[in-house]
């Protein structure tokens, strides 16, 4: 690869390894048409957030991350929100991966502001 591979986590039931595979692809060519060195990478679950309560979001968000935080970092692997993940989960995800690796690095991308998040990411 590039670099560190670059794309978006999904949590939405639709999620399958044949989706993830082809949005994998897909975020692979996207990523090669710009001049960042990064490589494209797709990941998610069939969980759907819609209608689970805040505390069933964390639960699920942190044993998710438990098992994604050997997988990711600020050199390997960098996701970010996609359907079904938005600032909520990724502050889940961020805070479970500080707990567990004990550190504050740049593993997701759309973080609050207070986690080393972007002021304009929201607009972006």
């Amino acid at each position: 690869a590039l670099g560190p591979y670059k794309g978006g986590l999904r949590f939405h039931p639709s999620v399958n390894l044949s989706i993830l595979k082809f949005l994998g692809f897909e975020q692979i060519l996207k990523n090669s048409l710009t001049t960042l060195l990064m490589g494209g990478g797709k990941g998610g679950s069939d969980f759907d957030p819609k209608g689970k309560s805040d505390n069933e979001v964390m639960r699920f968000c942190q044993s998710f991350m438990t098992e994604l935080q050997r997988h990711v970092g600020a050199d390997t692997d960098v996701p970010a929100g996609d359907i079904g993940v938005g600032g909520r989960e990724i502050g889940y995800l961020f805070g479970q991966y500080k707990r567990l690796r004990n550190e504050f690095t740049g593993v997701l991308t759309g973080k609050n502001i207070k986690w080393g998040g972007s002021l304009i990411r929201p607009e972006a």
